[in-house]
Parts: C-alpha cells; structure tokens; sequence
C-alpha cells in the first residue's frame, strides 16, 4: 500500500469517526466530502514542471504530451534555492535546463509569487530585458567583397554565407545594460544563428547567462511572447523594432529603428535610399539609436526603484513607468493633421495619431490656438498656410515617427514640409 494511499484512507477513517459533534450534532455528509477531496487534492501532485519526462516535485514519470507545458529548451544553468523554486542566474524560476517544460497554470501563479513571495527584486536588478538581434546588427547574404569601413565591426559567418555587422555603441550598450537588467536574446531566427550572433555580441558569456530564445522556442506561430520567459510581466521589458510579433505585450514593448547598414536590408523594408554601407557611413556612437534607448532604459530603472520611499517594489509595474516615460516626450505640444490621413478616414484609429498620444500630445482635428504643431505633407493645406501665418510648427509626419524611436522631441527644422505639386 502506497504512503498516498494510507495517508488518505487514515483521514477517510477519521473524518468517519468525527461525524457526530460534541453536542450530538451531525455533520452533513457534503461537507465531509469536501473536506475530504480537498485533503486528496493537496496530495496528488499536479506536476507543474517536468525534466527529461519526470515530473520535478514528485519524480514520477509522465506523458508530458497530456500536460499544458510550455518548453524551456533554452534554458541552461540551474541552481537549487527552494522545494518549490529553482534559482537562474539571479531570477526565481519553477524550474528551468535543457529538456524542460513548466506547466502553464503553474507557470502563470509562479510569476507572481517569484514577485511577491521569495521576490529578489530589492537585491538585483530590473530582471528581464530582451533584446532583438535586428536591432544590434545587421546581416546580408555573401554575395559581394565589400570595403570595410566598420573598424573591425564587420564579420563574416562562413556556415550561413552571411555577413554581419555590428551597431554602433553596442559593445557599450551591453555593458551598461547588463549593470540594469537580466538580458535575453529574443529572435525570430534559428537557433544556430542566434546562438552564432550571440557568441559576437557576448564572446565572454557575461551579458546572456538567462538564455537565448529562437522561433522554435516560441509558443506561437510568427509571434513572441512571455510565456516562455520565467518573469512576472510586470518586469520585463522588450526592446524590438517588430510591433506586430508583440500583439499580447505592446505595453512592455519599447520599438526602436532596425538597423538598415546594408542596402539588402533598404530594398527588403521599402526605403528608396541609399543604404549605410553605400554612404560609406554609419550612425554615431554617441547620438545612434542604442546611445538614445540607454538613456531611455536607465530612466525608466531609476523610476522603477527610486518611486516613493517605502513603497513595495513587488507592487510596481514596470509598464506603468514606460507609459509615463512615453508620455514626457511630447508633453506640451498640441497636434493637428493635414493631409495626412485617407479620406473618410477615423482620424484617431490612424497610428501617427495614437503614437502622438501616446508620447503626450493632444491631437486636434481643426486648427486653433493652442496648437504648436501641424503634421503634414503639402504646405499648400489651408492648415499648412495657417501653421505658416501664425508661426506655428510645420512639420512632417516622419516628424511624430523619429521622434518615436528616439524617445526625444526631434529638431522640427529637420522634418520640412514639401512645396505643393505643380499641376
């Protein structure tokens, strides 16, 4: 007879023999068998987690198949914290190595208590930061000998005919961020080039001790999500330039400009310009795209920890500080459109107008005077003509775009507004 089985039937017998109260009083059968369900429930263990097919908490094996688990293949070094909870380089997890899974429901009470419970916030740092590959280098096909212009930047991935480079301040990005957050990679790519890439941008093994995530670690077709990142959601924050892979967690997202170094990459995206490499240029390693997001990243950190003294830092929401962050950039300025939208077009469902919102500024639809600026893309609009007599900004749509991506109001004489067509 199993120790579960004798376990449950001494409590059966006992439950029996407690039926009548001391006052003669009998308890209604219903509520013994609920006692009793509710005592065989917290026996059977409901295998939250497995390792190579074993259940973690019990040790008994299981079809995982049966089971709503999510993969964690890529998950690699595991330290033993708790009964419950495994520790990961500093962030607490259910479990967590190659061959593993994590029950969903689990999973899902887990991240919070990780937060609540046997939190590690007070001693570490912002504990997630996932970063996309596309936003740290750029990559083309093999297919010409180009000048190197990058300063040892540019590298050649001889089992992928692939050349790669480097974004400018990356290497200065890392080490700053790494002080900040646990960082993971987070792409869309295959596994062996993710793990290739990472090997480039981490050759020490310092910056992504949490893990790289590839497509195939994703629980969604064409689409990333937390579920398979061990963190509360209301601590991560994901840094990529593809909104739409990010439907479920926009509010975590921070979207900046992919790197568009080689004319590949131009032609791929639309651009009808020349690309970087064909400018014989790059971006700055003081005013580019990953200069910009750091000083972003670190605002938003010192927020999250230095809000009012006191408070619990298990009760904050990480999404709560970028939204205020957001919402600093265009604080203060009034918008209209011109021209900007289609004909019978909702104004406010167009993205330029729910992105100007959301870095702060009320949106107009007719000019008054409260407006400092009219978005548009022919100066010959009655706005465009108003902006010009009053001597309000006239500015670009690509005005709202930029200014997006650097997370700063951008210099509106750089965003002028075309001269009418002749007819």
């Amino acid at each position: 007879m199993s120790a579960k089985f004798r376990r449950v039937k001494r409590r059966k017998v006992e439950v029996q023999e407690g039926v009548e109260d001391p006052e003669g009083c009998s308890t209604s059968q219903l509520d013994i068998e609920q006692s009793l369900e509710a005592s065989i429930e917290e026996d059977v263990c409901k295998h939250p987690g497995f390792i190579s097919g074993l259940c973690y908490m019990c040790g008994l094996k299981v079809d995982v198949e049966k089971y709503d688990s999510v993969a964690l293949t890529y998950v690699h070094q595991v330290i033993s914290l708790h009964p419950l909870h495994w520790k990961l380089t500093g962030i607490l997890t259910p479990i967590g190595f190659a061959g593993t899974g994590v029950g969903n429901e689990f999973n899902k009470k887990n991240k919070n208590k990780n937060k609540k419970g046997l939190c590690l916030l007070p001693h570490y740092p912002l504990p997630y930061l996932l970063l996309s590959l596309t936003n740290l280098t750029g990559t083309v096909i093999c297919s010409l000998t180009a000048k190197d212009i990058s300063r040892g930047s540019l590298f050649r991935l001889d089992f992928m005919n692939m050349l790669t480079k480097l974004r400018p301040f990356v290497r200065t990005f890392l080490e700053e961020a790494n002080n900040m957050f646990e960082m993971y990679i987070y792409t869309m790519g295959e596994r062996s080039y993710a793990l290739q890439m990472a090997s480039l941008l981490d050759p020490e093994k310092v910056y992504f001790r949490s893990g790289v995530i590839a497509k195939d670690d994703s629980t969604q077709k064409h689409q990333k999500g937390l579920d398979v990142v061990l963190g509360q959601e209301s601590a991560v924050l994901i840094l990529d330039d593809t909104e739409s892979v990010w439907t479920k967690h926009k509010e975590n997202l921070i979207l900046m400009e992919r790197y568009h170094f080689f004319a590949s990459s131009c032609r791929q995206f639309g651009f009808n310009c020349k690309s970087l490499s064909e400018l014989k240029s790059d971006e700055t390693e003081t005013e580019g795209a990953l200069a910009s997001v750091l000083k972003v990243l670190k605002q938003i950190h010192s927020m999250f920890f230095d809000s009012e003294p006191g408070a619990d830092l298990a009760d904050r929401d990480v999404r709560q500080v970028l939204k205020t962050v957001r919402r600093s950039v265009l604080n203060g300025c009034t918008v209209v459109f011109s021209r900007v939208f289609p004909t019978r077009f909702q104004a406010e469902n167009h993205h330029l107008w729910k992105m100007a919102e959301q870095l702060g500024a009320i949106c107009l639809t007719e000019a008054d005077p409260s407006v400092t600026h009219v978005v548009s893309t022919d100066t010959g609009t009655e706005k465009s003509r108003w902006a010009l007599q009053e001597k309000k900004f006239l500015v670009h749509p690509q005005w709202i775009e930029a200014t997006n991506y650097f997370w700063q109001k951008q210099p509106e004489d750089k965003f002028p507004v075309s001269q009418p067509k002749s007819q």
